[in-house]
């Protein structure tokens, strides 16, 4: 048993979320519980408003439980902490900073400096394909750019956990497909614990061991689907049958909730 609880990385415990709304009290979140092993690459999904994000931004430390326990590495989450990196939608890189300057940011921060953080970020600039786009800035970058600056930034930084809020939600097909398999390749290399919301199915089961797929407001976990595919995935994997069996589950999962949102 001590064994399995030292597997856990992170532990939500019947976490509820609730504020204040125009018309009273909103309910977020209601009795999530879930367990995330070390080095796991778990996605969510599920209809708009189910706290998907409510959750991503708890587990980041930008925001408390109302109520309930939630932990990383055994000890209590309280604001942001370097054992989490986070990447958002939006890109939030530094426009006065170059691509190696933004990526060092996290390093200097951490009191790495000087050559030491500039090899460390070259390695990572390196590992998203970007090393001939050192000297340059984010205006100079298309969005597929910026969001794999954003990802070397956030493993450069060396968390333990990473916590990504549909990294690739407004990118073109092209450019998401493209930045998936470069993510499949980073984890499997880095071998870091990663929690992916997204809203596009496909792109849960190619990424994901494990899908979560949450309830409409307020959110709980519905299910959660375990993928039995191995890696390394690729888009041919798309058209397996398993592949498609799986998405049958989860999507017709997912419509019910979203029907439930427009009732």
């Amino acid at each position: 048993m001590a064994g399995k609880e030292r597997d856990i990385k992170v532990h939500i415990e019947n976490v509820k979320k609730t504020y204040m709304g125009r018309t009273g009290e909103v309910v977020a979140l209601n009795g999530v519980n879930l367990d995330i092993k070390d080095n796991e690459f778990v996605t969510v999904v599920g209809p708009s408003g189910c706290g998907k994000s409510t959750l991503l931004n708890i587990l980041a430390g930008l925001l408390e439980p109302t109520s309930g326990v939630i932990t990383c590495n055994g000890k209590p989450i309280k604001g942001t902490g370097p054992e989490r990196g986070v990447v958002f939608q939006q890109y939030a890189l530094f426009p006065w900073l170059t691509v190696l300057k933004n990526v060092m940011f996290p390093l200097n921060m951490k009191g790495i400096k000087g050559e030491e953080a500039e090899k460390i970020a070259r390695k990572y600039i390196k590992m998203v394909d970007l090393e001939k786009f050192e000297n340059h800035y984010p205006k100079e970058l298309s969005g597929g750019m910026k969001q794999r600056v954003a990802i070397a930034r956030a493993y450069a930084a060396n968390p333990e956990v990473l916590l990504m809020d549909e990294p690739f939600g407004a990118l073109d097909a092209q450019t998401r497909t493209q930045l998936q398999q470069e993510l499949l390749d980073t984890w499997e290399k880095e071998q870091k614990t990663c929690f992916f919301i997204t809203h596009d199915v496909d792109e849960a089961l190619i990424l994901g061991q494990r899908v979560v797929i949450m309830s409409a407001r307020p959110g709980r976990i519905k299910n959660i689907v375990d993928v039995d595919i191995p890696y390394p995935r690729n888009q041919e994997t798309k058209m397996s049958p398993r592949f498609l069996e799986l998405k049958n589950l989860i999507w017709s999962q997912v419509y019910q909730e979203y029907l439930e949102v427009r009732k």
